[in-house]
């Protein structure tokens, strides 16, 4: 089973982060495309005969389904809060996504200027000059960072050769703090390895790359949907709650998501 988003353009959903968030999917709709292979990802396991990159919408596509969403809200009374590039995989893969992403903000600020166009990211292509560009001038990038260990990064989020935690955290700290980092913590096995992003080794590790990223904030999260790898463990509420205070012992918010 996988929850897939079947449109360019999906929503408004009402999300418990980005309030009422109108969304932009520039991945296939028919399965994952992305750079990593996360064992949750409620996407399912990424297809690996789409990594051409074929069937991605144009970006003229995507204008004008965006523009028809916003002047259909506009007309009817509605209000998103956020503009979100998220959809079935990795954004900001899509060759022209900075061209797109800047699409966005010309009609967001035509239609309604109060909203933030925001992205949901793996920080994986953050080595492309453009992508990072964009991303710093989105005022609300979330990007992920689930291990402190290069180990157990390779471990959760199997990332495409030549991507490292490393190198990620380093292009991280360009934001110079304009971001939010999103973490989910979990606790299981793959292939005979154990997983676990919650051990006081890792934890330790993660709350270094937190100080030295110094993020606005960081989202915590468990499992909340089905996910490829069976049996995974959901973190309970209370120590989520234990690891969020370790992050605002650094000076920095954090917040459970549960």
């Amino acid at each position: 089973m996988s929850f897939l988003f079947h449109d360019v353009v999906f929503g408004p959903v009402n999300s418990r982060r980005l309030g009422v968030s109108l969304g932009v999917n520039l991945l296939p709709v028919e399965a994952k495309f992305c750079t990593f292979n996360c064992v949750y990802c409620e996407c399912g396991w990424t297809h690996e005969k789409l990594n051409g990159g074929k069937n991605l919408p144009t970006r003229e596509l995507v204008r004008e389904r965006l523009e028809e969403k916003l002047k259909s809200m506009k007309d009817a009374g509605m209000r998103p809060d956020a503009i979100t590039f998220a959809g079935n995989g990795e954004p900001t893969i899509h060759p022209q996504f900075p061209e797109i992403f800047e699409d966005a903000i010309r009609l967001k600020d035509e239609y309604f200027p109060e909203a933030r166009v925001s992205v949901l990211s793996n920080a994986s292509t953050l080595d492309k000059p453009a992508v990072l560009s964009a991303l710093k001038k989105s005022g609300n990038s979330i990007l992920k960072l689930d291990a402190g260990t290069e180990k157990m990064f390779r471990l959760i989020n199997g990332p495409r050769s030549g991507i490292t935690l490393h190198n990620i955290v380093e292009k991280l700290k360009e934001f110079k703090g304009e971001l939010i980092i999103q973490t989910l913590f979990l606790r299981g096995s793959f292939e005979g390895e154990k997983i676990d992003n919650t051990s006081e080794p890792e934890i330790s590790r993660w709350l270094e790359h937190i100080r030295d990223i110094r993020p606005q904030y960081v989202m915590i999260y468990p499992i909340d949907r089905e996910t490829p790898l069976a049996a995974l463990e959901k973190i309970s509420f209370a120590e989520l709650g234990r690891i969020a205070d370790r992050v605002e012992k650094l000076g920095i918010k954090a917040q459970v998501y549960y």
